[in-house]
């Protein structure tokens, strides 16, 4: 099986796995997520009043992390209801209902017009979609002309030996981590299947290019175990 084409399996896993989502990404990232994200936005710089859009949202932290940093409106898209009724309950207890909407959708798909936001944001959901390609694209049309495109995602690294332990970690420790923790297994042992077919840091760089996007930037992130990219979108629209 594709891991990325399948979309009924890619939805069943994240409904099932939202509940332990967060505690998850602790364990997939080795707590480091946090501090990619910090990272990230501060490459991003992001100023008063802009809006964003953050595609594959999840549990919405960081749909939160652009709201608070731009106080502007905030939209953030999942197709998992499970994951959107666990970051509606963030929102309510933070007191950013009324500055963030969330909507159940799809990024290959996206409901809003053209150059709508001044960032668009995608983070750790990118490898999950059908069309890689086909979300760029996307993601280029609603944002605005001089705004940004932002991908944080999982990545490969290159250098040994910390390329070998990180492999044998992704692939054998982290589904038995899934089946101890969360009693989810088989839903864990596909996210590796994800990372194996996803582009590593230059062929994504090249795959924002070929969207149309200029100023690629590309950041490898903890020994190239995730990645940013960022690309502009052109005064012209182009």
């Amino acid at each position: 099986m594709n891991a990325r084409s399948d979309k009924s399996h890619v939805h069943s896993v994240f409904e099932s796995i939202a509940p332990k989502y967060d505690l998850m990404n602790d364990i997939l990232s080795f707590r480091r997520h946090k501090a990619w994200r910090n990272f990230t936005m501060k490459k991003m710089d992001v100023k008063p009043g802009q809006t964003s859009l953050d595609l594959c949202c999840g549990t919405c932290d960081w749909t939160i992390a652009l709201a608070k940093a731009s106080g502007g409106k905030t939209v953030g898209l999942d197709f998992s209801a499970n994951m959107l009724t666990v970051g509606q309950a963030k929102l309510d207890r933070l007191g950013l209902a009324s500055q963030i909407e969330l909507v159940q959708g799809n990024a290959m798909e996206l409901p809003f017009p053209d150059n709508s936001f001044d960032y668009v944001t995608i983070g750790f959901g990118l490898r999950n979609v059908p069309d890689i390609a086909q979300v760029l694209r996307e993601m280029k049309r609603v944002v605005k002309p001089g705004g940004k495109v932002v991908c944080l995602e999982l990545s490969k690294p290159t250098w040994q030996p910390f390329k070998g332990l990180y492999y044998f970690y992704f692939e054998k420790l982290l589904p038995l981590l899934g089946k101890w923790l969360v009693r989810k297994y088989e839903q864990y042992r596909w996210l590796p299947e994800s990372l194996a077919v996803f582009p590593d840091l230059a062929a994504l760089a090249e795959m924002f290019r070929g969207a149309g996007l200029r100023n690629v930037r590309a950041y490898p992130l903890t020994g190239g175990v995730a990645a940013l990219h960022i690309g502009t979108k052109g005064y012209d629209g182009a």
